[in-house]
């Protein structure tokens, strides 16, 4: 006969298991959003009744529906296809494909009229979505821009989540991926931080130098910041000359200012632009979840109040700012 202490061994156990197999569902949902957001394709899925219950990015781009309006919706307000010579609405795929527990297409000369009721020629086709039981749950429809090609397309799936310039994430991707991290950050009870950096008189250098050797300078100093981070972490262009740093998991808050001073110094080593030796000023400021706040805006608003504290009195690392030193020569 089991005793407490078996019982208990054996609950801890089968709770343990739980948990492996919950955070192995989660890491294979989050990888195939990733995924999903990075193919050239738009994809879109119903549920049995037709309601939109997933959108990726390209889709979103192509019907002018974000995936927080779609998401719920009955599938022909979000994805509204007419026959390009009548402009008669076209047939359902996704029903069709419901219907007929079959890979369907798209009927010929289909546009697909979007959210400012502009009108796009696209291809696609339509599967059955199943449970594990073999029962039709959905549908997933994935098409795309007939008039250009798949390269295109993921080209402009990538500009929507990088910037030009120095092709790190935008503010969008950052939000995308600051969720994904909270997500996962609240699951194992870790910490996150957040770099607000500003490049401290860049108007200046940009005045004396000319707006191509600053875009020179900014693309460089996304290189080093890039250099300083892991790779799970997420480096932003926010806006100008502003960066943004998400670390998506520290062990303590001593961590994130460790990395700003890794940044502060790799800003700091001379770089060569146009003939010129510079090495940079950051105003660094630092927050932390859960700490500082639990959400994007509020961890940012505490970085950037930080980083403006940092401009304003120049204090050491020890008061949860960084900052670094500027020189500006010209090579002889």
């Amino acid at each position: 006969m089991l005793g407490y202490r078996d019982l208990w061994r054996a609950y801890k156990a089968n709770k343990q298991a739980r948990r492996r197999v919950e955070e192995q569902l989660f890491e294979e949902k989050e990888r195939a959003k990733v995924t999903l957001d990075s193919i050239g394709d738009a994809v879109l899925s119903t549920d049995i009744d037709g309601r939109v219950s997933y959108m990726n990015v390209v889709a979103e781009m192509l019907t002018g529906f974000s995936r927080e309006e779609a998401i719920g919706k009955p599938l022909n307000e979000i994805f509204h296809v007419v026959d390009a010579a009548t402009h008669k609405p076209a047939s359902d795929p996704a029903r069709r494909a419901i219907e007929s527990n079959s890979i369907v297409a798209l009927e010929a000369n289909a546009l697909l009229v979007d959210k400012n009721g502009e009108e796009l020629a696209i291809e696609d086709s339509a599967a059955p979505i199943h449970n594990r039981y073999g029962l039709v749950i959905g549908a997933v429809i994935v098409f795309h821009d007939a008039r250009f090609s798949r390269e295109n397309t993921a080209r402009m799936a990538h500009l929507a989540q990088h910037d030009a310039l120095t092709g790190l994430h935008n503010r969008n991707a950052f939000y995308e991926r600051f969720d994904q991290s909270l997500s996962l950050a609240r699951r194992h009870g870790n910490q996150m931080g957040v770099l607000f950096i500003d490049l401290d008189n860049f108007k200046v250098i940009n005045d004396a130098l000319g707006h191509n050797s600053g875009d020179r300078i900014l693309a460089a100093l996304a290189e080093r910041l890039k250099n300083c981070v892991r790779a799970a972490d997420t480096v932003c262009r926010y806006g100008g000359d502003e960066f943004v740093v998400l670390l998506a998991e520290v062990a303590e808050p001593g961590h994130a200012y460790a990395v700003a001073d890794k940044i502060r110094e790799a800003a700091a080593k001379p770089m060569l632009i146009d003939g010129h030796d510079m090495s940079l000023q950051l105003s660094i400021g630092v927050s932390v979840y859960p700490d500082n706040g639990e959400t994007a805006d509020k961890l940012l608003k505490s970085a950037d109040c930080a980083m403006y504290r940092v401009k304003a009195l120049r204090r050491p690392m020890s008061t949860g700012m960084a900052s670094a030193s500027i020189g500006l020569q010209r090579r002889s």
